[in-house]
């Protein structure tokens, strides 16, 4: 058994939270310098540059790539070698959330009382924590700043279990449709297919903390990714909008068995600034 002080968690949730509203990924940066190679307007052209240039400035300023850092999303893969100890888990990953959020200057997004009040609570907690046990004894971190106008696109489809391959296709070609430029083209999407209603959309959710354009490791549903990105790029939108070649960079999808009665769908659109980083204690 291999203990983990929670003190330690919170420092490392802390970091990741400042590290993904400053600095956006490599494999983020690389899949907007492709669309910029492929896209034929200059003007969207130019929108892509400015994203570029931003995402530059932030990191060499520490400043938040986007006025909206964001939910704070954590994923906690835990080892069931693993021991906490030092007081609570969940405590711990708000107080990394709240020491984070309040030394990197970030904007704090959650409100309680969602139907009333909607009161800010001042220190963006509390978190949204997602946990699966694996085997191993370390804890991985994956810490996903998610922004309100992507968040707001997302959707959950119970289809007929007859639509297959082709209604997965239409179902998400028509969300991404309906969005227009509210998620902050150009996106990542990512699919969770099967299982059940709530499993689908966090397995749509994690599937987004895949390098971009990572294939499925499941030959099916990875030829499934690459209709959905062709039909999508087939709108138009394009980035921010404004038409143009490229409305997504890639497609994340991943599939369960589900009951033979139904077929879930969960979408979860991420915008162009998409944010996370994960560690291994």
């Amino acid at each position: 058994m291999r203990e983990i002080d929670v003190k330690d968690v919170a420092q490392a949730v802390a970091r990741l939270a400042q590290k993904t509203n400053f600095e956006l990924g490599e494999d983020v940066l690389a899949a907007l310098k492709k669309a910029r190679e492929r896209e034929a307007s200059p003007i969207v052209r130019e929108a892509l540059d400015r994203l570029l240039d931003n995402a530059l400035l932030a990191k060499a300023e520490s400043l938040p790539l986007c006025q909206d850092c964001g939910a704070a999303v954590v994923f906690l893969d835990i080892g069931q070698d693993v021991h906490f100890n030092g007081g609570d888990l969940y405590a711990a990953v708000a107080e990394g959330v709240r020491q984070g959020y309040k030394e990197g200057y970030l904007r704090k997004s959650m409100v309680t009382h969602p139907f009333t009040s909607r009161l800010n609570t001042g220190d963006n907690t509390p978190p949204i924590i997602h946990v699966e046990i694996v085997p191993g004894d370390k804890l991985k971190i994956s810490f996903m700043p998610k922004g309100g106008g992507a968040e707001n696109m997302s959707r959950l489809i119970m289809l007929k279990p007859d639509a297959g391959e082709q209604g997965i296709i239409d179902a998400v070609t028509n969300a991404v449709k309906e969005a227009g430029g509210n998620p902050c083209p150009p996106l990542i999407i990512g699919l969770g297919i099967g299982a059940t209603a709530e499993k689908a959309m966090i397995t749509a959710k994690r599937a987004l903390l895949r390098p971009v354009g990572w294939p499925s490791s499941d030959p099916e549903t990875a030829e499934l990714e690459m209709k959905v990105l062709e039909a999508v790029n087939k709108l138009g939108l394009g980035p921010l909008g404004m038409g143009g070649t490229v409305t997504v960079l890639a497609v994340h999808a991943e599939s369960r068995p589900c009951h033979f009665a139904s077929l879930p769908l969960a979408i979860n659109l991420q915008c162009h600034s998409a944010k996370h980083a994960e560690v291994l204690l």
